[in-house]
């Protein structure tokens, strides 16, 4: 996305246990949490195993929903929608669109996180940013199917990732609020399995929608509705904030404070936010474009294109599953978080060159299923990486938007690359080793995080 959209036991069907889960929002019982000096309520040592499952159900609906709408708009639905538009150069049309709306949730989604950090309500910090951010993104991703301009398609979806931003800051600013260091790595999973998982549903059910672009973009904006308005019926309510200390700030004062990224005692911090970029920009490159690599570089028709996009969600969707449901548990019981990420990307790297080793279907396909175990790997502990790094848990929903920036710009630039690299180099051949590159950039940076074994 350029926002970029980035991931969440962690990969159970989440149906039955949804419709047990999302009862009346009565009170939780109450864990003991210890009082900051800053008077906010600091992350409780410990949840019930009643608040566990909703929160792990409830971050994986999230991100499986999220996702699945927003992969099928910008992995599918838009890329179709400006080819049918006639469009002669849609490869650097879709480039500019992401672009330009990755420079714009960067600001977004800081911005929104530190405003939700000041948020004093009877209904907490995060819900109202959650709930109305739901309800604004799907409207916007709707309004992008009517445009006859490319232009007009990026303009609306510009406008669209400001709703997105609103759900995304303060809801991965939770992990922080609400989840112990003991449970974050699973939770982590449910998260980040979401995302893949929903990625892979989102290119599975755009491709049904390949000849009905419309009606495909309406079924998205349901899913993003969807995707904030369960979380925060599934999620423990969360507490009221009217009470937290609050410091009157200027307008000023505060823009100037979102927008400051942290630094003291932050190194740790940017070297997640390296790995996390280049991790999504890798992966970016090749998934944002796989439309286009399918009927371009592989030469496949419109008809075999929707099924081996079908075919590619459904085997990243397993091992996803399969990734996330494992290495988000066994690292949350070994403590340990960097052979996950080792792992991780030796996987993603080996994937990514099979498309470059084997132009065809199934080349596409063994990046699929090698790959998407990776992603699954590295999404499963992304989040609680995200938090272990924070520098001042005060100002998490600020800081998390900072790292929220590597999604975003990683999904832009993996699109970019892909863009600079078809237009100047005359392919997609170079763009499977760049992404390998990127790959073993992120892996060595997040090698070298001293505070995280």
């Amino acid at each position: 996305m350029s926002m970029q959209p980035q991931s969440i036991p962690a990969n159970n069907h989440p149906s039955t246990a949804l419709a047990a889960e999302s009862q009346a929002l009565e009170p939780e019982p109450v864990i003991p949490r210890k009082e900051g000096t800053s008077g906010l309520t600091s992350t409780p040592e410990s949840l019930s195993t009643r608040e566990f499952w909703r929160y792990l159900i409830g971050f994986f609906v999230f991100n499986t929903l999220i996702y699945a709408g927003f992969t099928m708009v910008t992995g599918v639905l838009m890329p179709q929608k400006l080819k049918d538009l006639g469009i002669t150069d849609y490869s650097s049309a879709l480039g500019t669109i992401n672009a330009v709306g990755a420079v714009l949730s960067m600001f977004i989604n800081v911005l929104l996180g530190a405003l939700s950090d000041r948020t004093r309500t009877r209904f907490g910090r995060r819900t109202p940013w959650i709930v109305v951010g739901a309800l604004f993104t799907g409207l916007g991703f709707f309004l992008i199917s009517l445009p006859a301009t490319w232009a007009g398609v990026g303009i609306a979806y510009c406008t669209s990732l400001v709703g997105l931003n609103m759900m995304v800051a303060p809801i991965t600013a939770v992990l922080s609020d609400r989840i112990p260091e003991s449970r974050r790595a699973t939770i982590s999973a449910a998260f980040g399995g979401g995302a893949v998982v929903g990625q892979s549903i989102g290119n599975m059910v755009a491709a049904a929608f390949l000849t009905t672009v419309l009606l495909g973009f309406g079924v998205a904006a349901v899913l993003l509705i969807l995707s904030g308005v369960l979380a925060v019926i599934v999620f423990p309510r969360e507490p009221s904030s009217k009470d937290l200390e609050h410091h009157r700030e200027s307008l000023w004062q505060v823009l100037v404070n979102s927008f400051t990224p942290p630094t003291r005692g932050a190194g740790d911090f940017w070297k997640a936010f390296i790995c996390r970029t280049g991790l999504i920009i890798a992966y970016q490159m090749v998934t944002s474009y796989q439309l286009y690599i399918l009927e371009d570089y592989i030469g496949a028709s419109k008809a075999s294109t929707a099924a081996a996009i079908s075919l590619m969600s459904i085997i990243t969707m397993v091992v996803s599953l399969i990734a996330s449901a494992t290495s988000g548990p066994i690292t949350d019981f070994i403590g340990r978080r960097k052979p996950s990420i080792f792992v991780a990307g030796v996987l993603y790297a080996i994937g990514i060159a099979m498309p470059w080793i084997m132009p065809s279907e199934t080349g596409m396909y063994l990046f699929a299923g090698i790959a998407g175990f990776g992603y699954g790997m590295y999404m499963a502990v992304d989040q609680a990486i995200n938090v272990d790094v924070l520098p001042d848990k005060k100002t998490a929903g600020k800081d998390l938007g900072f790292l929220n920036i590597a999604t975003c710009a990683g999904q832009a630039l993996g699109a970019s690359f892909t863009s600079l690299i078809v237009v100047h180099l005359g392919g997609y051949f170079w763009v499977f080793p760049t992404a390998i590159i990127m790959t073993a950039i992120s892996v060595i940076s997040a090698l070298c995080i001293r505070r995280m074994r």
